[in-house]
């Protein structure tokens, strides 16, 4: 499998490129800013993009997919319960960010224990909620993967301090969704550097006891 990470924008969120080396589809995991980056990547690898997975709703993650869906005509996905907020720049935070507004709305929604297809790769949704009410991870199984957005990062967790955010809600979410995986899982965050699972079990200061 192909897989790169592309930091992206003021807040440096990170956009994941996945690609299934046979077939060439691809999806493209929270592109946030900078499409032109992002999609000169995706020319340059000579892939198909058939969808854009957003694990939640704030514009650090979302302020490429329109670009992005222009070029590729590939789908807009999110949990459901965070459908609403490509619809609201203020409920998703570019109404009071630097750069313009960002709406839009879905194509589909998701939720837990949906898979999302690509060549033979199968990403499967985890709904945690807690950051925002429909945040959720994308896990690999077949290559040890997840991907946590603004659920679980190098050492620490997501802020809850925005909109709908609920800190123990969070927590339960990483504690019974993400704990459960194995050790030796790589944890691909929404921003900063990868860690893993067993790393994040023994050392994570939030979800200790």
């Amino acid at each position: 499998m192909l897989l790169d990470r592309i930091a992206v924008g003021a807040y440096a969120a990170n956009c994941y490129i996945l690609a299934d080396e046979e077939t060439r589809e691809a999806v493209i995991i929270d592109p946030g800013a900078e499409s032109a980056r992002i999609l000169a990547r995706v020319m340059e690898k000579g892939l198909k993009v058939s969808a854009i997975v957003l694990t939640h709703g704030h514009g650090d993650h979302i302020g490429g997919v329109l670009a992005i869906k222009e070029k590729t005509g590939a789908k807009i996905l999110i949990h459901h319960d965070d459908a609403d907020m490509l619809a609201d720049a203020s409920q998703n935070l570019t109404a009071s960010m630097n750069g313009p507004k960002v709406v839009f709305k879905a194509d589909k929604t998701i939720g837990e224990g949906d898979e999302i297809v690509f060549g033979k790769y199968h990403l499967k949704v985890l709904h945690t909620p807690g950051h925002t009410p429909g945040g959720i991870c994308l896990y690999l199984p077949e290559e040890k993967i997840v991907f946590t957005g603004d659920t679980l990062f190098y050492g620490s967790v997501g802020r809850t301090d925005l909109g709908k955010g609920n800190h123990k809600e969070l927590i339960a979410s990483i504690i019974h969704k993400l704990m459960p995986l194995n050790d030796d899982v790589t944890v691909y965050s929404g921003h900063g550097p990868s860690t893993s699972i067993g790393f994040e079990r023994r050392k994570n200061p939030f979800i200790q006891g």
